[in-house]
């Protein structure tokens, strides 16, 4: 059984490539980390493994392939679209995939790490970028505001009762949102919602805005709570 080490700072994307790890018979997922900290302490805990972390983690790579190495493990990066394999390489990662690999993808570098071999795939081409960006385009535009932050924030992690609770409404409305945005993306659950999401930049980067919009509104408001509340003392 080879164990594997998993880190990425995006929870629900990493909940979906832990379950697509999984899957494989002769894969055993010891240890799903955040972030770096925590990479370390399992790298150093769990030796012989195949290390697969997300470059957006930021690690320190000449400490952080050093201690891979001293534990007897390889690694696979899952690097942002437009980084360069050969940064990586050099320093002695074993596989290189993007955001945008497919699960099948994954496990096939993961398996040609695992018997010794270097993997790396290659960037997606210009057409296969466009025919992405269009997609996630299609679906941007039919989503509405609300629908957009719901997304937002599933990316985030949130359940539907702080999902209710930000947006100032009931889970069973939620919900009823839920269903349009499944309808719209054509996917059947929060899982594949938010792997859609983060795989399609276009759609991803609206959905960074309509989070930031909420979060500027709560500011907002607190500071005018705030006020408020002063101008009441005051008075």
């Amino acid at each position: 059984m080879n164990k594997i080490i998993l880190g990425d700072n995006q929870a629900i994307f990493r909940a979906g490539i832990a379950k697509v790890l999984a899957s494989e018979e002769d894969f055993r997922v010891a240890a799903q980390c955040s972030d770096m900290a925590r990479m370390v302490l399992a790298v150093d805990t769990y030796r012989s493994s195949i290390v697969v972390f997300a470059s957006a983690l930021r690690p320190d790579m000449a400490d952080f392939m050093n201690r891979v190495k001293t534990a007897g493990s390889r690694a696979v990066v899952i690097a942002e679209n437009g980084e360069s394999a050969s940064s990586y390489t050099s320093q002695g990662v074993r596989g290189v995939v993007y955001r945008n690999t497919t699960g099948a993808a994954l496990v096939d570098c993961v398996h040609k790490v695992i018997h010794g071999l270097t993997c790396v795939q290659r960037p997606a081409d210009a057409a296969h970028n466009e025919d992405e960006d269009a997609v996630g385009a299609r679906v941007r535009d039919r989503l509405t505001p609300k629908e957009m932050k719901i997304v937002a924030l599933i990316v985030q992690g949130c359940k539907n009762k702080e999902i209710a609770q930000r947006l100032g409404t009931t889970e069973q409305v939620i919900k009823n949102y839920l269903r349009s945005v499944y309808d719209k993306t054509g996917v059947s659950d929060r899982l594949e919602l938010a792997l859609f999401t983060i795989h399609h930049r276009i759609l991803a980067a609206a959905a960074a805005e309509a989070v930031n919009g909420l979060q500027t509104s709560a500011t907002t408001n607190g500071i005018q709570t705030a006020t408020t509340t002063l101008q009441m003392r005051s008075a």
